[in-house]
């Protein structure tokens, strides 16, 4: 349950290598989030830095946890991690008062425990491709979230996928070191995936601690070349709405990675202009290793689909009726591949996957004549307007493109006459943005079912660890503001 911190990748491979099974923790859960993760995975030991000790606190009594390490944010910086931790702790305040002292959970320092790990002798547990490596839950906007169990085969699959697909690029980087920008949430698989591609091929972590601070994530981007830059499309159009980001240099950049949410094709034309660089859009899931799609890496044009399967991975698109569906026709993508899970932990599967093996992913997709497939959208997010489809993605990418919108994000809501009808939720620049502004655009550039008739300005949109917008909580704010 970290942060990004530089004993994030050292404690997670430790543990893997020590036949361990590894939960990752989004370090910002509540108790209650953190209570079920713990004993639906069935944890005993936790990995925690002492900023988030108190929300282990009030649920620990309640879990199977036997022993707790904990860390300080600066325990792997050497000297500047003593400068780190006081600050932290001293000057900004960021620990909360906390207590684990009770003697039923065996409380150790991380220090200490490297220290005792040097003396000890390391023996090879016995370890087979299909036993379990990492639970690693979902997100959980719905209700309580589940573990996607990933076997050693499911992650060593996903680090080979990886790997092949960015070796037309990767192999021509004459450097000592290739540097990858990491400002994604190390317990994000995204993250994690890249995590193992970096780790198998050698790679230097930039590591970004808080991508949020724009102007300190602009200057540690300053300080050396970065030759790979993964990240989600709102961190790559923050960087771009910076000015000092333009003055950075780019010569050595070779990948832009967009994965996690669909990339809009302005701010993917906006990155080519600032830095010169493509970016190319891949598509994959916590239950695929986050390896599914990908556009070759070669390509320099962005063309607003999420590509085609890496290697080994193969795609249905399907009805409603399991129907398999025509070259640009939606359905939803259903995958099978040597990355992608068995299940969910402690869960019946039946309905997660097809009867010949295939899983159910959610999304809605189309593949066209030379097998890219378009992410249109997540099935449950799907809209239906007087019996026509409607696709919040579509819809948010064409109102970006309105002069003061900010962000925007889209959902619909019952109606009497159409079934549903389309709401947005805008943030603009400022007052000049009015009701009529946003109408006359959606009218000049999207057909009529498809525009918004309800409209609500806010300062901000509920949003993922990885900056995803949670629709689902826009859907729970709408039905309380109805009573």
């Amino acid at each position: 349950m970290m942060p990004n911190v530089p004993q994030y990748l050292p404690i997670m491979i430790g543990i893997l290598r020590a036949g361990y099974v590894c939960t990752p923790i989004n370090p910002l859960y509540t108790g209650r989030e953190l209570r079920h993760q713990l004993n639906d995975s069935g944890a005993k030991i936790i990995f925690i830095v002492y900023n988030f000790a108190q929300a282990l606190e009030q649920v620990v009594d309640e879990t199977s946890i036997k022993r707790i390490v904990l860390s300080k944010m600066g325990d792997m910086m050497g000297l500047k991690g003593i400068l780190v931790n006081t600050v932290i702790r001293q000057v900004k305040r960021l620990v909360p008062k906390y207590k684990l002292n009770d003697p039923k959970h065996e409380v150790t320092k991380f220090p200490d425990v490297l220290k005792k790990g040097r003396n000890l002798p390391f023996r090879v547990p016995q370890m087979a491709l299909e036993e379990k490596a990492i639970l690693q839950y979902t997100g959980g906007t719905t209700g309580l979230s589940k573990g996607a169990v990933l076997t050693q085969r499911n992650v060593v699959a996903a680090a080979l996928q990886s790997e092949a697909w960015y070796r037309p690029v990767t192999s021509e980087i004459n450097e000592v070191y290739i540097n990858m920008v990491m400002a994604l949430p190390l317990y994000h698989i995204f993250a994690f995936m890249l995590s193992l591609l970096g780790m198998r091929s050698g790679y230097t972590f930039i590591l970004v601690p808080n991508p949020r601070d724009m102007p300190g994530f602009i200057k540690t981007l300053s300080k050396q070349p970065f030759h790979i830059f993964p990240a989600v499309n709102t961190l790559f159009k923050g960087l771009l709405d910076q000015p000092n980001f333009k003055q950075l240099d780019f010569s050595s950049l070779h990948i832009t990675q967009a994965g996690g949410m669909a990339a809009t094709e302005q701010t993917a034309a906006r990155w080519l202009e600032v830095t010169g660089r493509p970016m190319v859009e891949g598509w994959g899931m916590t239950e695929s290793v986050a390896a599914g799609t990908a556009n070759v890496i070669t390509d320099r044009k962005f063309n607003g689909t999420i590509g085609v399967p890496v290697p080994s991975v193969d795609i249905i698109v399907l009805d409603d009726n399991d129907k398999r569906m025509g070259i640009g026709q939606a359905g939803e993508m259903c995958i099978k591949g040597p990355n992608v899970t068995s299940g969910y932990f402690n869960h019946d599967n039946g309905d997660s996957f097809t009867e010949d093996g295939y899983f159910r992913t959610g999304d809605i997709v189309s593949m066209d004549e030379k097998g890219y497939f378009t992410l249109l959208d997540r099935k449950k997010d799907m809209i239906l307007v007087s019996g026509f489809n409607v696709f919040p993605n579509e819809i948010e990418s064409v109102m970006l493109d309105c002069e003061g919108v900010i962000d925007c994000a889209v959902i619909g809501i019952p109606d009497e006459r159409q079934g549903e009808a389309v709401k947005i939720y805008i943030v603009p620049s400022d007052n000049n943005v009015t009701e009529e502004v946003i109408k006359e655009f959606a009218l000049d550039n999207l057909t009529g079912y498809k525009c918004p008739r309800h409209i609500k300005f806010v300062h901000e949109l509920p949003k993922s660890n990885v900056g995803k917008v949670l629709r689902q909580k826009l859907r729970e704010q709408h039905l309380e503001e109805q009573g």
